[in-house]
């Protein structure tokens, strides 16, 4: 049994190579009949090498990058994974020359405008659209786009797309620890009784399970100070595809590499 599914996986990676859409398929279904992840992370990389090496501007770069991550929330949502949050923009990201900070904003507020057009789906699949980060730090018209689809959607929760911007992971446990300071200052809580559970409680997202795969165009490999607290069992995936040229079948494949591993606590 275990030569001839050698041999399928064989067929079928030879037509994945010339392009036929039959290993697409196969490894759908593969991926279907196992367990797949509740919750997603991506970091999503790679927009200024793919505009250099394609010789358009990073604003176009930008926005295909942008348009690819309506493609990949389409996927995951056909797969029926509960939770995504997309790493879009970091707090060490403001350090970037001020041409590429506008450009990555520009292409937020597009699809923010894109998602806002087509709310229908959003209620259908009850998903909760929500911003983890500073956003304070964010341009006043980003900021009012996505408070509003956070107001509109708040009620739901059967499904989450969090967008991390203006986000750090050690920015994040510094906020959380500053909150319970604040907690201890006013006698509400003893020095004692700070645990893991109340730290969780103080992050941007407390009822947000933490990831059980993240994914990483671009082929960097390292989490960059994403979900730092969160990502301690976190099954970690590098694709070295750039986030505009990300397919379905990277995708696919990140999550039957996922279903192949053992997961351990502690381990």
């Amino acid at each position: 049994m275990g030569l001839r599914n050698l041999i399928w996986d064989l067929i079928y990676g030879v037509a994945e190579i010339i392009g036929s859409p039959i290993y697409r398929r196969y490894l759908r279904n593969k991926v279907k009949r196992g367990p797949v992840p509740n919750h997603v992370g991506i970091i999503l990389d790679g927009n200024r090498r793919f505009s250099i090496k394609s010789g358009i501007s990073f604003r176009e770069g930008y926005r295909i990058g942008a348009k690819k991550v309506r493609e990949i929330l389409d996927w995951l949502d056909e797969l029926g994974v509960r939770h995504v949050t997309l790493y879009a923009f970091s707090t060490e990201n403001f350090r970037r020359p001020r041409d590429q900070v506008d450009a990555i904003f520009d292409a937020m507020k597009e699809e923010l405008e894109l998602i806002k057009k087509d709310l229908d789906r959003l209620r259908k699949s009850k998903t909760r659209f929500r911003a983890i980060g500073r956003v304070d730090l964010l341009p006043e018209d980003l900021r009012e786009r996505i408070k509003y689809l956070e107001d509109i959607t708040k009620d739901f929760g059967d499904r989450t797309i969090n967008l991390a911007v203006a986000y750090g992971g050690r920015a994040e446990i510094v906020d959380a620890v500053r909150k319970i300071a604040r907690m201890v200052a006013r006698g509400e809580v003893l020095p004692d009784e700070i645990d893991e559970e109340l730290i969780r409680r103080n992050l941007y997202a407390p009822d947000l399970p933490d990831p059980d795969l993240i994914i990483r165009t671009s082929g960097e490999e390292r989490l960059s100070n994403f979900l730092l607290w969160q990502s301690a069992y976190s099954e970690l995936y590098f694709c070295e595809a750039y986030l505009p040229e990300f397919r379905e079948i990277d995708l696919l494949r990140a999550i039957r590499d996922f279903q192949g591993r053992e997961r351990r606590l502690g381990g």
